[in-house]
Order: C-alpha cells, then structure tokens, then sequence
C-alpha cells in the first residue's frame, strides 16, 4: 500500500488503519467515530487529506481544454477562486468530480478523488487534443485538512496571511508554521469551516507539529475517514462511488448547478444535459431522514411504504448530531418532492422515512 508523510504519525497515534484507494489511511483513532465527528462540529480537528490527486493544468490552451473536459463554466473562475467541477464521460455518466483552481493566468490546479487519480489522469490526456501543458503532480504534494469553527483562529497564530480574507472557495499561497509556498484553501468537505493545506511532502511532520502544538488550547484531534464520511453526509454532499459514477448523470445528481453547457463551450456530453433538462430523467438523487428508528446502509431498497421498490440507498447513517437515520439516494421522479413519504427496507421492514434537502446538520 502507498503512504503519506504521516502514515507512522497515524500508526504511532493507535489509528485503526485500512486500505483506501491504494493507501494505507487512518479510519478512525481511539476516541471512535462519533467523538471525532463532534470535535469537528464544534472544535477543530486534522484530517490528512494527501491521498487526494492534484494535476497542473498550464499554457494557452489550459482554458479552452478545461471548458471541453469540465461540467462548469471556467471562464468564471477569478484567479484566486476555486470552482466545483465534475468530467462527463461522454457517455451521459460522470468519470470524477473534482475542484478547479485558478492558481495563475494559463494555470490550474485539479484535485481530484484518490481513487480515481489513475482513469483521471488517462482521462485528461485522452481529451487533450487542444494541447494543455498536463503535470501530474499527485505525489509531489500533501494536504491537510483543519476543520471545524476554531480552525481559522488556530490557524492564524501560525500565518501572517489574512485568513479571514479567504471567502469560501477561495485561496492564496502563503508561509505557514515557516513553511513556504503553502496553497491555503478554503474549500471544506466537512460544512463545519476550516481550511485545506497543499504543500510539498517533506514538510509535512513539520506542519502536523506545529499545528497540533499550536491545538492544545483548542483540544484539536486528528481525524480519521469515517469521521470525514459522516460529516460529508450530514451535509449532504455527494461522494464518487456512491451519489456519483460513471453511470450517473450530474443531472439526476442534483448538480445541474455545476453542469453549465452554452455557446462556445464545447463540453463533453453539453447536448444530453440540454436534452435532460429540457425533458426530465426518470430518477433523481434525494435527501431522507428516518421517522422510524433505523440505520439506513447503502444499497438498501427504498421503496414507496407499500412494498413496491422506487430507488435505492447511496449513502446513510446515524447522525452523530441528530440522532435520528439519515441518507441520500435515487428515487423514481415522482417520488422526489421534499416532503414526500417513503420507507427504507431493512430487514424486512419497510420504516416510514421523509424527502428532505440537505443539509441534515442545521
């Protein structure tokens, strides 16, 4: 299995490890799931992020290259921004999402999913016939994610950039804890705020150090993947593999609000989501929350509480702050207003169950 810089900082910490996209990852550490689900709720804690792919996007051709392989409108990314993006596959399904960075004029940075740095990046250079200067740079930066409501002032004590003047889906680069060139990002996966560091790997026990010494005032822990599940869940977002895949339209996703084909954007897959909008698709991804007592779990039948089967479960758990069943799948589109009554089917039963839209975390 490959590691990050903090593999044995993770092992020594007594983190239960497991395989994740080839990595050996940290699942969760001693104080369990739940209680570092809270501590990012409402503290501060560091999740290591650096299994994540990153790809230089470069030179003249960087924009029009991006604008046919990127869902969203690059144009309208300042420098200094950040967007949220998805690859069509030309085939009415989704190769990945991702987040794309205007780091300089001609330059792009891509993140994208650990599990899929390999088909992205033979994806991208596929789709390259503009002739985009294309860096694979995944193994040459590590990131750390510091979220939660106490991470930004934390943070400050070891930076003199001005964290309060980096928006949501914004970044600059800066020195932090003395490191140089470190890409400050506020683009969270947890909606508990916070911020996302790229640096260059041998300076990672350097950071972890000095972020964790400057944290004991603020009880700051480290964070394992199954916490970084259950907080992405509760605020709804979508997870590749699960609410997204190469079988799944960004349409049917919900995310037609990153889905922008237009005149002069030649975008992969641009006249079927036209076509899509224009006359609906016959599923589409919902929010649900248990009125019964249960765990919904993925791939659990969803049905209409009459044993007839309308969709499936993607994702589900227990809400760590609502204590109540939660969940995101499809559903049959008549079945997908909020508000609309439906059951999960689970161990036979069929518990009552409602369309919400998240976030299930007020």
């Amino acid at each position: 299995m490959k590691t990050t810089p903090f593999t044995d900082i993770h092992i020594a910490l007594g983190a239960k490890m497991h395989e994740f996209a080839g990595y050996n990852m940290p699942i969760e550490y001693s104080t369990g799931i739940i209680d570092e689900h809270m501590t990012v709720v409402n503290g501060v804690g560091v999740f290591d992020v650096s299994h994540m792919g990153e790809f230089w996007v470069k030179g003249p051709k960087a924009l029009p290259f991006l604008q046919k392989v990127c869902s969203n409108d690059i144009t309208a990314i300042p420098i200094g921004k950040a967007q949220y993006n998805c690859f069509p596959n030309g085939k009415g399904g989704i190769v990945d999402d991702l987040i794309v960075y205007h780091y300089e004029t001609e330059k792009y940075l891509l993140v994208v999913n650990a599990a899929n740095i390999d088909k992205d990046w033979e994806w991208v250079n596929a789709n390259n016939a503009e002739g985009a200067i294309l860096e694979n740079a995944s193994d040459r930066m590590a990131q750390l994610a510091i979220q939660g409501p106490k991470a930004a002032e934390l943070l400050q004590q070891l930076t003199s950039v001005n964290l309060n003047e980096i928006p949501y889906y914004a970044f600059t680069t800066g020195t932090l804890a003395g490191v140089d060139d470190v890409i400050i990002s506020n683009t969270g996966y947890t909606g508990a705020g916070g911020f996302e560091l790229y640096f260059y790997p041998q300076f990672g026990e350097q950071l972890w150090h000095a972020i964790f010494e400057a944290g004991k005032p603020y009880d700051i822990k480290p964070i394992g993947l199954g916490a970084r599940d259950t907080l992405r869940l509760e605020m709804g977002f979508s997870l590749y593999g699960h609410e997204i895949d190469d079988t799944t339209s960004p349409i049917e996703a919900g995310l037609g609000w990153i889905t922008k084909p237009a005149e002069g954007k030649p975008l992969i897959d641009g006249d079927l989501y036209v076509r899509q909008r224009a006359e609906g698709v016959s599923r589409k991804l919902i929010g649900f929350e248990l009125i019964d007592r249960g765990i919904p779990r993925a791939d659990y039948e969803l049905t209409d509480g009459k044993g007839t089967v309308i969709g499936r479960v993607t994702s589900g758990t227990m809400s760590p702050t609502r204590k109540i069943g939660i969940g995101l799948g499809y559903v049959q589109t008549s079945y997908a207003k909020i508000g609309t009554e439906i059951a999960v089917s689970i161990r036979n039963k069929e518990l009552k169950a409602i369309v919400v839209k998240p976030p299930f975390r007020k």
